[in-house]
């Protein structure tokens, strides 16, 4: 793993040495957009909606827009200028209990490693946060943006949780919660009971992903099938294409070089043969 991060948990004037891994990884189908016809890959181009020219990476900023079309340009500089002086800190706010947290807060997690010089205290800390059921507030910043977080213990390890803030947790408001719904109480018994005769530990490897299962032998069957596009196919015709007339030019060229080559040569040869007549002529005419 490569770590994403690099920095202390901080508490007051003492630190702990850590680097963060991301902790979770998707495992999902590669699939491209393609062009139907000759599978050609289909690509993205930014452009420009005022003057309608393709954009390069280099001229590509950040911009915030306002009310009557006009946009407040964003530069790195100003971005850098938001950061805290210190970004390679993870300053512990507190500590609360772990059930008082509720787990839609969490967004990514990252698992946190000791350096050598900070593997006791970090032990400590582990240790200390499982005993006490408690889970450590902090904020941290990563990829440049400030983040609220929580230090939790999983296997030994302390993990990082980053979080949402509270004003980024939607209220629901549906129909049925302005409603009085009458429950018996012989129904919600039944309910309960049927639950708890249905409750068994949770055990993740009993659970698959039956959509990519399936969808990677459907790929399969298309492979065995040859059932495949070859979006070079057409680039590679047209190689030929260019190939074998750029051959034919060449050849024509020849020729017609070879032609101009013969009409020089007998021309030269018919001038020879005049200049010869015309020095006999010349030579009889002397002795003459």
């Amino acid at each position: 793993m490569r770590a994403v991060w690099k920095g202390t948990i901080g508490f007051g004037t003492y630190a702990i040495p850590v680097k963060a891994y991301s902790a979770t990884e998707e495992h999902n189908v590669p699939l491209h957009q393609v062009h139907e016809p000759d599978g050609g890959r289909v690509r993205v181009k930014w452009v420009c909606e005022v003057d309608g020219a393709e954009v390069p990476a280099a001229e590509i900023a950040k911009g915030h827009p306002v009310p009557g079309g006009d946009v407040v340009l964003l530069t790195g500089r100003d971005f850098a200028s938001l950061l805290a002086p210190t970004t390679q800190s993870m300053d512990v706010l507190g500590f609360t209990p772990a059930e008082q947290v509720d787990s839609m807060y969490f967004a990514r997690s990252y698992y946190l490693e000791p350096e050598p010089a900070g593997t006791k205290p970090y032990v400590l800390l582990s240790e200390a946060l499982q005993q006490s059921g408690r889970i450590a507030i902090v904020k941290v910043t990563l990829r440049q943006r400030e983040a609220l977080g929580a230090l939790r213990v999983r296997d030994q390890v302390i993990l990082l949780e980053t979080m949402l803030w509270p004003d980024e947790i939607r209220r629901p408001d549906f129909p049925f919660l302005h409603e009085d719904v009458d429950l018996r109480r012989g129904e919600l018994r039944n309910a309960v009971s049927l639950i708890e005769d249905l409750t068994q530990d949770f055990e993740p490897a009993r659970y698959t992903d039956h959509y990519r299962e399936a969808l990677e032998a459907l790929i399969q069957a298309k492979l065995d099938g040859d059932d495949v596009l070859q979006p070079t196919a057409a680039e590679q015709a047209e190689g030929v294409t260019r190939l074998l007339a750029a051959l034919q030019q060449s050849a024509v060229e020849a020729d017609d070089a070879a032609a101009g080559r013969a009409k020089t040569a007998t021309g030269k040869a018919r001038e020879a043969r005049t200049r010869a007549k015309k020095a006999s002529a010349k030579s009889r005419a002397k002795t003459s």
